[in-house]
């Protein structure tokens, strides 16, 4: 599990995050929701150690992780899908999944068959340069390449982000099957209430870098849901 306490971001003098406390259990999705600029990537980019806290803890599998660098992480089965995709344009789309190979053991490098059950594209795609793909099928090759590393906590910055809408019901596919093998907790930002509400099991609402509103699927109530977004 991933237990998020109280934790603060600075950049220099300006606060991203202020005092935020999540949790994500494996086999759940844990949808944050947002508008721009409330501190939703900054969250992730916290939890992948991308950028420092400044105040607070972050646990995975009840170990303190608040001060791992990214690579000691993501060797902790951390896998981070950034916004924009960040993909390497002129290796191949083989190359590009085989990045993810840095962080397992030699016996575990290979391309697990479900990269290219869920997204069969990659396959057929196989030695194209990453730049020659379109945004979506970018999109798949990023989450395709965290699969690679056989995270055990994915992180998802919003993956719906300029993508045309079969592609969106692609991803939205492969995030229910990656909850239904039991063995992932899934952090995912997101800006459309529609497609997390499909998905999420928990639901943390931010606003100006701290959680304002905070639910499980079981008690969500639409109206308070909507009214937290709109703050």
């Amino acid at each position: 599990m991933l237990e998020v306490k109280g934790i603060d971001l600075h950049y220099g003098a300006a606060q991203a995050l202020r005092n935020v406390t999540l949790h994500a259990q494996v086999g759940e999705v844990t949808c944050v929701l947002g508008r721009n600029g409330v501190g939703k990537t900054s969250l992730l980019d916290a939890l992948a150690g991308q950028q420092p806290v400044s105040g607070g803890t972050i646990l995975w599998e009840e170990e303190d992780i608040t001060r791992l660098k990214p690579y000691e992480r993501a060797r902790r089965g951390i896998a981070y899908v950034p916004q924009g995709r960040e993909i390497f344009p002129l290796l191949t789309v083989e190359e590009n999944l085989k990045t993810g190979f840095a962080p397992l053991k030699r016996s575990d490098r290979d391309i697990p068959d479900d990269v290219f059950s869920l997204f069969p594209v990659l396959k057929d795609m196989l030695h194209r340069r990453g730049g020659d793909l379109s945004g979506g099928q970018q999109q798949q090759l990023a989450i395709g390449r965290a699969l690679v590393m056989r995270p055990r906590l994915l992180l998802l910055d919003e993956p719906t982000e300029g993508i045309q809408p079969s592609i969106i019901k692609d991803i939205g596919r492969a995030i229910t099957y990656l909850r239904s093998l039991g063995n992932i907790a899934i952090v995912l930002v997101e800006q459309y209430l529609d497609f997390a509400s499909e998905l999420g099991d928990r639901f943390e609402v931010m606003d100006r870098g701290a959680v304002v509103y905070s639910t499980w699927r079981a008690a969500m109530d639409e109206a308070a849901l909507k009214q937290a977004l709109a703050i």
